[in-house]
């Protein structure tokens, strides 16, 4: 698999972005699980007609973030930086930096998230939150495909946080996928478009080191043409309970879903039980 990877690497990512276009259908057509994920989730954020309506644009973008990641990866930082082409807000994380408390960068499964680190190590050292994967081959790739010069990974466990911790008393970054599903008793059910989502919190505790947020996606441009890099203020500070916190940055994910709707990760279960934890009385059971 790793062989393969390195192979697909070495396509333009014009060619990759096609073949994952097929790919996307191919998945979508053989798995019904996905299918079912896809759709129950477009149509709770978007509505009936929102969901049908790009239907066809998410499954080809799906199969897209896919097969882009080998040529991310495995290619040069140099390289695979040179992809953003446009970036939008630079100010806010440079405003951030002089303050001196730490960023904490916030990248949603929306469009091209495997990006967003890579091309933050460039400018300054980050750390960042993963969760290990379960088959060896793939925690490989992503040991070396994230291994760059100023790219700390953190697993997802006690050592991982104090690690984020330790970064931002520093004064560098860290960042997180904030709409990943927590492990059980990890989280919180909170509302996510209308739906109540096992919701991380370690993103709301992190804010009480006074680090400064900032939410970042990379927009996936027509014909392999590259990346539009993001990066934007939560639309008002972030304050409160630790749960009230969470909730708002609940809010803030969904206002950058809503800027491109076509480019999130919609077959990915947000609203998937955790053992251990419990969902709240009025989730169905579909819905989990």
């Amino acid at each position: 698999m790793i062989a393969l990877a390195r192979l697909l690497g070495r396509l333009p990512l014009a060619w990759l972005h096609a073949l994952g276009v097929l790919l996307g259908w191919l998945t979508w057509l053989l798995s019904p699980t996905y299918r079912r994920h896809m759709r129950q989730n477009m149509i709770l954020a978007l509505g009936e007609a929102g969901a049908t309506g790009l239907r066809r644009a998410v499954i080809g973008e799906a199969g897209k973030c896919m097969l882009e990641l080998p040529r991310l990866w495995l290619r040069p930082l140099a390289e695979t930086a040179a992809r953003v082409v446009q970036v939008s807000g630079w100010e806010l994380a440079e405003a951030a930096t002089r303050r001196g408390r730490g960023i904490i960068y916030l990248t949603p499964h929306l469009g091209c998230f495997e990006i967003t680190a890579q091309y933050l190590s460039t400018r300054a050292p980050i750390t960042c939150l993963y969760r290990p994967p379960k088959r060896a081959w793939l925690q490989t790739l992503i040991e070396v495909g994230r291994a760059r010069p100023q790219l700390l990974l953190a697993a997802a466990d006690v050592s991982g946080v104090r690690s984020l911790l330790k970064a931002l008393k520093r004064g560098e970054a860290v960042g997180m996928l904030p709409d990943q599903a927590p492990r059980g008793g990890d989280g919180r059910w909170l509302d996510f478009f209308g739906q109540p989502a096992y919701t991380m919190t370690l993103a709301a505790r992190l804010i009480d080191t006074g680090a400064s947020v900032i939410m970042v996606w990379a927009e996936r441009l027509p014909h392999g043409a590259g990346y539009h890099f993001h990066l934007q203020e939560p639309t008002r500070p972030i304050r409160g309970t630790i749960e009230e916190r969470a909730q708002q940055i609940n809010h803030e994910i969904e206002h950058l879903i809503r800027q491109c709707p076509a480019q999130y990760l919609w077959g990915y279960n947000r609203y998937k039980r955790r053992r251990g934890s419990e969902p709240p009385p009025d989730v169905s059971a579909e819905s989990v």
